[in-house]
């Protein structure tokens, strides 16, 4: 008993850490269906402002402006381009009517006012009172006019970059800051069968600790600043409005703080994807040292609040089927379904990295591919089983016909049986045939001699010479074949 402690031991710490290793494991490719739909949302407003000056001679000072609102990271929920962040990326708070006039009245009249979004005051009272009525745009007498148009801008996860992006408009705003905004876009979108989507999970794990991962920009998508990933755990709690927090189960790292580093240079409203089947689970939000996560949930509310349904598309089933082949390592068949997707959607840089990657190990030892190909495929029947069957067909019928032929030639050559009608009686004649039945003789022993017949006149019988037919005595033709008796 004691020579199997040891082992008995050792089994027992491997089957305990094993589960702890494979928890904190993240696969790889698991952020594949996610990144090709990750986008950069760019928001601004542009101010148009008139100035009315009142002060010396009527001007009207025309002034534009472009306000930066926010930036951050979304996804695409549509083939047609519906794009879900965060509000506070695509809308402010801020009063940028007064950001407007603090700028032309500084410009117009010299004034040194800062360019920001507070109210400010002048020393000279005449400008003070004409600065204080371009803020109040509802009076009458407002010195200034003022027309704010948001301009929201999607950068596609595409390689080349596109430097030019598509533009878009709100469809539905959130109730708060952190809530999800639904973007539809205004121009043109790349892709003939639409936009690469990103799959929506059913819900969020509950496990604390669950391994997630988060992909976005930090910055305007470009060869040198590609998709961000990286990972995270779910912490204790919900993920309801408040949202959910992060938590390194191992606390090795503080996953608060890390993220909200990441959502402070441009991953705000990033997708968090969900490592048991690469769905989306929620959204990041927060930034500095804290850094939280909205669920699912919050964001199918706002898709159909909306009337913004996620769907998948045609593009996406063929990337799906790419991924397939690729991740079990059938590296013949993934070359040719990456270059589909590609050929749907050009730059899509997952499916080109991975077609690159296929045809490197095509026909390799780890291409699964070969030894399928290698194999005889089920579908092929063999050509001989057909040949012998004919074959024997062919003698069977061979068979049958010869002794058809056998049979024929021995029925022409017996001759036919003629039957020929007995002639008429001659006058005189009886026609009547007496046949006598044979007579009994009696036995007698050999060592006696034999009685030898008597023949009489009565007893002697004619037969027909020409067919051996018994003759009565009065015929003069045989009554079976007509032959004339001869007397």
């Amino acid at each position: 008993m004691r020579r199997l402690t040891v082992p008995a031991m050792a089994v027992a710490v491997v089957l305990v850490s094993a589960p702890l290793a494979m928890a904190h494991e993240h696969p790889s490719g698991i952020t594949d269906l996610v990144t090709p739909a990750v986008v950069r949302v760019e928001a601004t407003a542009k101010i148009d402002i008139t100035l009315l000056d009142h002060v010396g001679e009527l001007l009207h000072v025309e002034r534009t402006y472009e306000v930066p609102i926010g930036t951050g990271t979304g996804i695409v929920v549509n083939p047609e381009g519906g794009v879900v962040t965060l509000t506070r990326v695509v809308s402010t708070d801020k009063d940028l009517a007064v950001y407007a006039a603090n700028r032309v009245f500084a410009e117009h009249h010299k004034a040194k006012i800062p360019a920001d979004f507070a109210r400010h005051e002048v020393s000279d009272d005449t400008l003070n009172h004409h600065l204080e009525l371009c803020y109040d745009l509802k009076s009458k007498m407002s010195t200034c006019i003022i027309d704010i148009k948001p301009d929201i801008t999607i950068f596609p996860n595409i390689a080349p970059a596109d430097g030019r992006g598509f533009k878009a408009e709100v469809v539905k705003l959130g109730d708060k800051p952190d809530s999800p905004v639904v973007l539809k876009p205004t121009s043109r979108a790349d892709g003939g069968v639409g936009l690469p989507t990103a799959p929506l999970a059913d819900k969020v794990p509950d496990k604390p600790g669950s391994p997630t991962s988060v992909a976005g920009f930090l910055a305007r998508p470009a060869a040198d600043k590609p998709v961000k990933l990286d990972i995270a755990h779910l912490g204790q709690g919900g993920a309801g409005e408040g949202g959910r927090p992060f938590a390194d189960p191992e606390k090795k790292v503080d996953e608060p703080a890390k993220l909200g580093k990441l959502i402070d240079q441009g991953m705000l409203g990033a997708p968090v994807i969900g490592d048991k089947d690469g769905h989306v689970i929620g959204l990041l939000i927060g930034g500095g040292k804290d850094a939280k996560m909205i669920g699912v949930r919050e964001i199918t509310s706002a898709l159909t609040a909306a009337k913004t349904p996620p769907r998948r598309g045609p593009l996406d089933a063929a990337f799906e089927a790419a991924l397939t082949r690729f991740h079990t390592k059938n590296y013949t068949d993934a070359g040719p379904a990456f270059q589909r997707v590609l050929d749907l959607y050009p730059g899509q840089p997952v499916a080109a990295a991975h077609l690159k990657e296929s045809l490197a190990k095509k026909g390799s030892a780890a291409d699964t591919g070969v030894r399928k190909g290698a194999q005889p495929r089920g579908t092929t029947i063999p050509l001989w089983p057909f040949i012998v069957a004919a074959a024997v067909v062919l003698v069977i019928a061979l068979g049958g016909g010869f002794l058809l032929w056998r049979r024929r030639a021995a029925t022409e050559a017996t001759p036919p049986r003629i039957e020929i009608p007995s002639p008429p009686p001659d006058d005189g004649a009886n026609p009547t045939v007496m046949v006598r039945r044979s007579q009994a003789f009696p036995v007698v022993p050999p060592h006696q001699p034999q009685p030898q017949p008597v023949l009489t006149a009565q007893q002697q019988v004619k037969f027909c010479t020409a067919c051996g037919m018994k003759l009565g005595p009065a015929h003069r033709f045989c009554g079976y074949c007509g032959h004339p008796i001869e007397t």
